[in-house]
């Protein structure tokens, strides 16, 4: 669990580096206030996104499986955008895949997937995984 005072101060971090990343970031991605997913306690909301309801932690032996859901009234572009900008400053590193978008830390993979729905409301599909399986095989 990350304290508060952790929390706090990584929200900092975020904000700063947000800020000073240039004009390629979303202008709302600098001036938003960061808040996270419950769940996954240092995974930002990119700007305009709130949790929704539906997700789950499930704890096994070599790690643990997160399944969160965000909606908004932004666009997908701008969701990866915010990701791939923060990500890498958090630890991650992105992987190619198609569709959506996969990050590694240490033995965890992050799958982040958007799907547009009527009215312009974005849903944004969160997976935190292991990202090796037992005997080392890479997990689907």
């Amino acid at each position: 669990m990350i304290s508060a005072r952790s929390k706090t101060l990584l929200t900092a971090a975020l904000l700063v580096a947000l800020s000073t990343a240039g004009p390629g970031l979303p202008a709302a991605a600098a001036d938003a206030d960061a808040s996270f997913l419950a769940q996954v306690e240092d995974l930002p909301l990119a700007p305009g996104l709130a949790e929704g309801d539906g997700g789950f932690t499930f704890d096994k032996p070599d790690g643990r499986i997160v399944e969160a859901y965000a909606v908004g009234r932004v666009t997908g572009a701008e969701v990866m955008s915010f990701y791939r900008e923060a990500l890498p400053q958090l630890g991650w590193r992105e992987v190619p895949a198609r569709p959506g978008a996969v990050f590694l830390r240490g033995a965890e993979r992050l799958t982040i997937e958007t799907a547009q729905q009527a009215a312009g409301r974005l849903v944004v599909h969160f997976v935190l995984a292991p990202e090796a399986g037992p005997a080392g095989r890479p997990v689907d």
